[in-house]
């Protein structure tokens, strides 16, 4: 029976850092916890052809910031910011705070991010593109952009078959038991006529400065305190 962990929740204070930043008393907790989600969850559907890798929430005294980092900024901003409002007033409608902001950050190299790949694998199985064929470009790809490692894993009923199958193939080191390693992690599902095939990123990049950063503010524990609503 595997026993598998999260890569990215592995290393929480050692080199990365929380997707939900901050601090709730107990009778709140769960309430932040799902808005939260749901915002994600609203903001993805609205803006699924937006290539969105992960939205960051922080919480402050009565205000919430939302850090949405995609390949394509200019379709969460939109002419004159039309976009970015209307991001605003989704926030807006799952939370009770005076102050709502929105920032967009440009993903520099989709190629390499690795819940980009994974959505893009997705895309491309939905249009029925061999999957084989798809998993070893996006390996190639990723390396001549000069990650460390990468590893694809896609698991149902691929290419249309009767019985669900696991193929994975991997490129480079994939050090998952080291929580040096700096491992980003993606997961999505393609909705294919024959069902649903789970698709699986690991890439193992060069640690940088910023995931140095966001390990000692995790361990330090940032957060600011909000009152309770």
């Amino acid at each position: 029976m595997g026993q598998k962990v999260n890569p990215i929740g592995f290393r929480v204070a050692v080199n990365k850092n929380w997707d939900s930043r901050w601090f709730a008393k107990k009778n709140v907790f769960g309430d932040w916890l799902h808005e939260d989600l749901r915002i994600r969850a609203e903001i993805k559907k609205e803006f699924f052809n937006a290539a969105i890798s992960k939205i960051l929430i922080k919480r402050a005294t009565n205000s919430v910031q939302a850090i949405i980092y995609t390949a394509r900024p200019g379709m969460l901003v939109g002419r004159k910011g039309a976009e970015l409002e209307r991001i605003r007033k989704i926030v807006d409608s799952y939370v009770s705070c005076r102050d709502v902001m929105v920032d967009v950050h440009e993903v520099k190299n989709p190629e390499t991010n690795a819940q980009l790949v994974a959505e893009s694998l997705s895309m491309q199985l939905e249009r029925r593109i061999g999957f084989r064929r798809a998993m070893k470009k996006a390996i190639q790809t990723a390396m001549e952009m000069g990650v460390e490692g990468i590893k694809i894993r896609c698991a149902g009923r691929l290419g249309g078959a009767e019985l669900a199958r696991v193929e994975q193939y991997k490129d480079g080191k994939i050090p998952l038991h080291t929580l040096r390693a700096n491992i980003d992690y993606g997961f999505t599902e393609a909705n294919t006529p024959a069902g649903k095939i789970g698709v699986k990123v690991w890439v193992c990049h060069k640690e940088p400065l910023e995931e140095k950063n966001d390990g000692v503010d995790a361990k330090k524990g940032k957060a600011q305190k909000s009152p309770a609503r």
